[in-house]
């Protein structure tokens, strides 16, 4: 037992620090290699792109069977027409139609910059039933003023399957027409088997700016 505690203390510093040679590759602080059964997963960005006063942004290609899970960030997206709110729809035509049927929910958490009003409620509004129409990101009216923007991301779940529907989850921050902090949240699916091969994101009315990148996650 003494033999092993020397060597131990052989291997620490004055100040209690491990030093290297302690280390192995079967200790995870220094681990050097995975064992092939051990999925490290990665973000592989696939796509950017920038709105500037544009009606849309579409992602027509990259979306396939690669990836079982593509993710959507949305970058100081910005409405040209005020109160108008953020929207996105599926294809399965490789972007010829953005009609897939939908069923969403969502709720919000609401804060005014004069401390006036704080709540949290479900965004009747904004839901969709078995509806083909564009999907709201919440009940959020972008406000069009210059300092005024929406970020978030999304999550659309393996969309190649051609047994199971589209699931989908989001969640957004926005400066809304009201001087509202509205932090809104959305789930989802697009009923259909068919494998929804394209998206696209645009305003409930008049045109936008910002960016969105899109990433396949392995």
């Amino acid at each position: 037992m003494g033999t092993i505690t020397r060597s131990f203390a052989n291997n620490i510093t004055t100040s209690g620090v491990l030093l290297p040679a302690s280390l192995n590759n079967n200790s995870i602080a220094n681990v050097t290699a995975y064992n092939a059964s051990v999925s490290t997963g990665s973000m592989i960005l696939l796509s950017t792109q920038t709105a500037s006063n544009s009606a849309s942004i579409s992602f027509t290609t990259g979306i396939d069977s690669t990836y079982k899970e593509y993710q959507f960030y949305f970058i100081d997206i910005h409405a040209r027409t005020d109160a108008e709110f953020f929207t996105f729809n599926l294809s399965t035509d490789s972007g010829s139609n953005y009609n897939v049927t939908k069923t969403t929910t969502t709720f919000r958490a609401i804060h005014n910059e004069v401390d006036t009003l704080a709540l949290v409620q479900y965004a009747t509004p904004s839901d969709l039933a078995q509806s083909t129409a564009f999907a709201q990101f919440g009940d959020t009216n972008e406000g069009s003023g210059a300092d005024e923007a929406l970020v978030g991301s999304m999550s659309l779940f393996n969309p190649a399957s051609t047994t199971y529907v589209k699931h989908f989850i989001a969640r957004v921050s926005t400066l809304n027409s009201g001087d509202y902090e509205i932090d809104a949240y959305l789930g989802g699916y697009g009923n259909t088997t068919s494998a929804v091969n394209a998206i696209q994101f645009k305003m409930t009315s008049g045109n936008m700016d910002g960016t969105i990148l899109m990433y396949g996650i392995k």
